[in-house]
Parts: structure tokens; sequence; C-alpha cells
């Protein structure tokens, strides 16, 4: 079963929660707050706050949801706490992405937390877009061939972030992309950029329509490629959020000594799947009573179901689809598994690029 088609069969059954959790379950008057692990300028921040006011209104009793921040060691500073907390009245909702769920898929030792401790009640895709800068980006024709000897700066929060996925695809293509550590989140990066301290950049779908676009309509930022999205067999298609915008698979394809298979590939596109097509998830703490559990699920299930949903989201974060309850469930084991062969061979070239040893 895909993703997508898992997306519309658990909806029958989050529907009927509805009516038993909204009867069990009164927020009124209260306060939820919902973490997110990264600074107020990404694409996290850009999800969480579309999403608070929708599930304040869907929630019983309409509590008041605030999104507030606590950015750090490239999200598991926040991931780490949030693995210590325990709340069973579900006034604490946390959101992560994939730049929390990498650290984790590789052993990082800073990671401190378990994915499958904690209660999944909604879980979203994204997509991604690379930019260059006007002056280099008028060299770009469809492959990377043009720029293999431009020297760029990238604004990074660490390459076992999600930003292994762009770093991974830059040398693939041949390009010589100095990253600059340290950053707490893909706003920062944009911001670098914005300043001409970065040349090179990439943003969620929800960071790029908020902002990056803005650049690319004012002429200073060029589109190169999206991550693309999955179909239902599995292949790589263009992200139908941005369909004007080559593929990172179509821009390989077109660029000398790129190779959309064998080991390289392979890897690329597993960490791609577990970073983007499951990208961010709002999790209760571990505990969290079922009355509760089931709340969140319909409230979200109510919030995807809106009519005029499609229409704001694609605006705001993206034609992806929204998972909730069982597919919620089911939607993180699939964004926090990848082969072992896939870590491997990240695990080494992460050494040897980067000097990152995850021992």
């Amino acid at each position: 079963m895909t993703l997508k088609t898992l997306s519309t069969t658990v909806a029958a059954a989050a529907l009927f929660a509805a009516t038993a959790a909204s009867a069990e379950v009164d927020f009124s008057g209260e306060t939820i707050e919902w973490v997110i692990p990264f600074s107020e300028t990404g694409g996290s921040a850009k999800w969480a706050n579309f999403f608070a006011p929708l599930l304040s209104e869907q929630l019983p009793g309409n509590p008041t949801v605030v999104v507030k921040f606590m950015p750090g060691a490239g999200s598991t500073k926040g991931a780490n706490w949030f693995q210590e907390q325990e709340h069973e009245d579900g006034l604490l909702l946390f959101g992560t992405s994939g730049s929390t769920q990498f650290p984790y898929l590789l052993g990082d030792p800073r990671v401190r937390y378990e994915y499958s401790d904690w209660t999944p009640v909604m879980a979203s895709g994204t997509g991604g877009v690379a930019y260059l800068n006007a002056e280099d980006g008028a060299k770009f024709d469809g492959s990377a061939n043009a720029l293999q000897d431009i020297d760029f700066i990238y604004g990074s929060q660490g390459a076992t972030r999600l930003d292994l996925v762009p770093l991974l695809a830059w040398q693939m293509l041949g390009m010589n992309v100095e990253p600059v550590f340290g950053i707490k989140g893909r706003g920062d990066g944009r911001l670098m950029f914005e300043r001409g301290e970065a040349t090179i950049d990439y943003q969620t779908s929800s960071a790029y329509l908020g902002a990056s676009a803005d650049l690319v309509a004012a002429g200073t930022a060029v589109p190169m490629m999206s991550w693309g999205a999955l179909d239902d067999d599995g292949n790589i298609v263009r992200d139908p959020t941005f369909p004007d915008i080559p593929t990172f698979k179509e821009v390989c394809e077109a660029t000398d000594g790129c190779e959309t298979s064998g080991e390289a590939w392979d890897a690329w596109k597993a960490f791609f799947i577990a970073g983007f097509p499951v990208q961010k998830i709002a999790f209760l703490p571990a505990g969290t009573p079922d009355d509760v559990r089931d709340a969140y699920t319909a409230a979200f299930d109510a919030v995807r179901s809106a009519d005029n949903f499609a229409e704001i989201a694609s605006a705001r974060v993206g034609k992806y689809p929204v998972f909730v309850g069982e597919g919620a469930q089911k939607a993180t084991v699939a964004g926090t598994t990848v082969s072992d062969e896939a870590k491997a061979y990240v695990a080494n070239w992460l050494q040897e690029a980067y000097g990152v040893s995850l021992k």
C-alpha cells in the first residue's frame, strides 16, 4: 500500500474517532504549546504556524495553540528535551522534520530520543527546491555542466541533517559546494543567501513558497531543481507544487558524470524518501491517553477534510498528503527507516567529505 493510498484508507476510522473523542476531551480555556526544534524563520515554523490556528478551530473547546521554538544542535536539542517530557493532558505537541529523522537514522551520538516512544497524530510530506544566485543561475541550462568550476558557499545546519540531501546531490553533480555549518534553521541559510554570504541555497516547500519565491520574482535567485515527488510506483516525478522546475533526477541525467543508478543514487534516493514524503510529523508525548490521542486525530482529520484546505495548503505548504491516525503511525515508520546499505554509504561519505564520524 502506498502512502497516498494509506491517507485515504484511514480517513473513515479517524472520522469515527472524532465523535467519541470530542465527547471525552475538552480543552476549553487551555493553551497548547507546539514546540518546534528549529528557528522561527524556517519551513518547520511556517508548517506549524499554518496548521496551529486550524487545529485550534477543530480541537474540543477550541484551545489556543501557540507555536514555540527551541533551536539547537540541528533539532536534536529539542528532540532530546521532548523525550523527557511527561504530559498526559494533551497540552504539549512536538513537531519534527527530516533534520530530526536523519540523525536518528544515522545513529548520531547526540541522539537520546526514540521515535517509537512518541505518539504521532499527524504527518505530512513536503518537497524542496535548490536555487542559485542570479549570476550563476544565468549559466544553468538544465545540467550542472557549466556550474562545475564555480566555488559555491552554502549555509548549512549540518551534514547529518536534512542538508544531507542537497549536499550529496550537488556532489553527485560534480559541483564544488562549501557548507558553512552551524546555522539554526534553513531560514538562516536563506538569510545568508539574501545577504550575499551564501551563493546557493535550498528550502523546503513551505519556506520556498513563503520567502524564496519572492527572491526568484525579484530576479535575485534562479531555481535549479526540486527533489521531486514519488508516484504510486515509487518513481521520482516532478513535484506537483513546482511542476515547472526540473527534478534532481532530470538534472543528474543531463549532467556529465552523474548517474541515476548505483550506490550513490540508491543512497540519495533512500534518504530523500525518508526525509521528504513524510518530512514533518506532529507528536504527543509518550504515555498520552487514548482519548487525547483520538481527539487530536479527529481534529487533524477535520482540518484536512475542510472544503478549502487543499486550496489554502497549496499556497502555504504545498500540495502534499496529510496523514492522521493509523496513517500517521505508518508514515512515521516509513520516514524513520532506511536500508543498512544506504546508511553505510552515507556514513562513509560523511567521513570522507566532511570528516564527520558517527561512532
